[in-house]
């Protein structure tokens, strides 16, 4: 599922995840339970940001599929390498 996330839902769950951990250092929290409140409360921060410049992430479009992708770039990249082979030819 990750391999099809937009950039910015991507980079908005980062966001969360390095304030839980700056937090959880920040803060000294300690067990499950404390840390995943931290961490709930962090995406919700990041959702509610979101929302205020008025993007909601379950509407954006999914990206494409990164596996896909790099097969793609893989198929360009063998096309320019024959074609820059016959610009030498």
């Amino acid at each position: 599922m990750a391999d099809f996330l937009p950039t910015l839902t991507t980079a908005a769950k980062n966001l969360a995840t390095e304030m839980t951990n700056y937090n959880v250092e920040e803060k000294d929290l300690q067990g499950e339970s404390a840390i995943t409140v931290e961490h709930v409360d962090n995406n919700s921060s990041v959702r509610e940001m979101l929302g205020q410049r008025g993007i909601k992430p379950e509407n954006l479009p999914p990206s494409e599929d990164i596996r896909k992708l790099e097969r793609r770039v893989q198929k360009e990249d063998k096309q320019l390498a024959k074609k820059s082979g016959k610009l030498h030819e």
